[in-house]
C-alpha cells in the first residue's frame, strides 16, 4: 500500500521516470504502426509489442504493490506477427489498449507523477525568494511568489513561511496522494471491460480444455503402449511357458521345473512393471500420505541434497495433488540434470486460497520456459487448474521456480507434516 512520508515521494519519482520511458517509446510505436502495411512492419511489430507490454506490466505491478489496485489484463494468444497485427487493429484488444496508454501516459501520467516534485521545486523557489527577494525586486522591478508580491523583508518572510510549508506537502501529502491517483488512472487506461475479460476467460478455458484432452489422450496411449510392450508381453510369455510345462509334465519333469522357475520370474517382472505403471499414474505415497510426504519422498530420491518445508493443514483435491506432485518431480529432475546444482529447497504451503510451491536450487541458472518443452509442459499441466508457473533464473543462479494453483483444502490431513 501507499506509504505516508518520503516513500510516497520517491514512488512518485519512479512513476515519473516510467512516464519518460513511455515518452521515448511512443515515437517508435508510431513508426511501427505506420510501417504495418510494409514488409518491415511485421518484423518490427513483435519487439514493439514486447516492449510496450513490459512497461505496462511494470506499471500494473507497482499499482498492485503500492496502492492495492489490481489492473487485470486480457491478452489473447498470438503465435504470429499476423495475430499481433490483428490485435493491434482491434480497438478493444489489450494490445491496442496498451499502445493508446503509451501515447497518453507521458502527458497525463507524467504530469500527475510530477506534482510532488513541483511542490518541492516551489518550496526551493520560495526560500530563494525569501532570502534574495527584496534585492531582486529592486533589480527586476517586481517579484512574486505564488500570490505574494515580494518587495521588503516582511513580504519575503511571508514567502519563506509558505515555501517551508511546501516541503511537508510534497513529502507527506502530495506523494502518497499522487501514487493512489496514478493507480486509478492506470486502471482506467489499461483494464479491459467485462466483455473483454469474459472473452479472454472463455478463450483460456477453450485452450486448457484442448490441452487437457490432448494430455489425457497421450497418457492413455502411453499406458496402452507400456502394457502392450511390458506386462502384457511377459504374461503372454508366461502363458506359453506354462503351456510348454504342461506338455512336458509326464515326459521330462526336470525341464518342467526349469520352465516353472522361468514362469515365476516372468510373473515377478510383470508384477513389478504393473506396479511401476501404477506409480506413474498415481503414486501410492501420494494417495496414502498426501502431497507433503510425497514431495518429501521425491527429495529423498533426488540426486540433490534437498530440504523440504511443508505447511498444509489439510489435503487439496486429488487432481490438484497429482498435478503439483508431477510438476515438482519434473522440476527436481530438471535441476539435477541441467543446472549443475548441489542443493535444493522446496517450500510447500497454502496461503490466500492458493497452493504455493517454491522449488529453489543453487545451480548456474539460465532456465527459460520459452526455450524448452519441459517447463511449457508444466505450465500446461497447471493451466488446467488456473495455476501458473513463475520462473526466476538469472545467469549464474540461483533458480527459483514458483507454482501457484488456486484451490481449497478439503480432504482430511494424513501427512506427517
Amino acid at each position: 500500500m501507499t506509504r505516508i512520508g518520503p516513500t510516497g515521494f520517491r514512488r512518485s519519482l519512479t512513476l515519473w521516470r516510467l512516464s519518460l520511458r513511455a515518452f521515448c517509446l511512443s515515437p517508435w510505436l508510431g513508426v511501427v504502426y505506420a510501417a504495418l502495411t510494409t514488409r518491415l512492419g511485421p518484423r518490427l511489430l513483435p519487439g514493439a509489442v514486447r516492449a510496450t507490454r513490459a512497461l505496462a506490466d511494470r506499471q500494473r505491478a507497482l499499482a498492485l504493490e503500492w496502492s492495492g489496485v489490481d489492473v487485470p489484463v486480457a491478452y489473447p494468444p498470438a503465435e504470429t506477427a499476423g495475430d499481433l497485427r490483428a490485435q493491434l487493429l482491434d480497438r478493444d484488444s489489450q494490445v491496442r489498449r496498451d499502445w493508446r496508454w503509451v501515447a497518453v501516459d507521458p502527458y497525463v501520467g507524467g504530469m500527475l507523477a510530477f506534482v510532488p516534485t513541483l511542490f518541492l521545486l516551489s518550496g526551493v523557489w520560495g526560500l530563494s525568494t525569501a532570502v534574495f527577494g527584496p534585492r531582486l525586486s529592486d533589480d527586476w522591478g517586481s517579484l512574486w511568489y505564488l500570490f505574494i508580491p515580494v518587495y521588503d523583508t516582511a513580504s519575503a518572510g511571508l514567502a519563506g513561511v509558505l515555501a517551508a510549508l511546501a516541503f511537508p506537502l510534497a513529502l507527506f501529502w502530495a506523494g502518497p496522494y499522487v501514487v493512489r491517483r496514478h493507480a486509478r488512472y492506470l486502471r482506467v487506461m489499461l483494464a479491459p471491460d467485462e466483455a473483454a475479460l469474459l472473452a479472454a476467460r472463455v478463450e483460456h478455458l477453450r485452450t486448457t480444455r484442448s490441452d487437457a484432452t490432448d494430455t489425457r489422450f497421450a497418457e492413455i496411449r502411453r499406458i496402452e503402449r507400456d502394457l502392450h510392450d511390458g506386462a502384457q508381453a511377459r504374461l503372454v510369455a508366461m502363458g506359453m511357458t506354462l503351456d510348454a510345462a504342461e506338455h512336458l509334465l509326464e515326459s521330462d519333469p526336470d525341464a518342467v521345473r526349469d520352465l516353472l522357475v522361468e514362469a515365476r520370474q516372468s510373473s515377478t517382472a510383470a508384477l513389478k512393471e504393473l506396479r511401476d505403471l501404477v506409480k506413474g499414474i498415481h503414486p501410492p505415497v501420494l494417495a496414502d500420505r498426501g502431497l507433503a510426504d510425497a514431495v518429501r519422498s521425491l527429495a529423498m530420491i533426488s540426486p540433490l541434497r534437498t530440504e523440504v518445508v511443508a505447511d498444509l493443514e489439510a489435503r487439496p483435491e486429488p487432481p490438484v495433488e497429482s498435478a503439483v506432485y508431477f510438476a515438482v518431480s519434473e522440476l527436481l529432475a530438471n535441476a539435477a540434470k541441467h543446472s549443475g546444482a548441489g542443493r535444493g529447497w522446496i517450500d510447500l504451503r497454502h496461503e490466500d486460497g492458493s497452493l504455493r510451491v517454491t522449488v529453489t536450487d543453487d545451480g548456474h541458472g539460465g532456465a527459460d520456459a520459452a526455450r524448452g518443452t519441459g517447463l511449457r509442459g508444466i505450465e500446461r499441466r497447471l493451466a488446467h487448474f488456473d495455476g501458473v508457473l513463475a520462473v526466476s533464473s538469472p545467469v549464474g543462479g540461483p533458480t527459483l521456480m514458483t507454482l501457484e494453483v488456486p484451490c481449497a483444502l478439503s480432504s482430511p490431513k494424513t501427512t506427517s507434516c
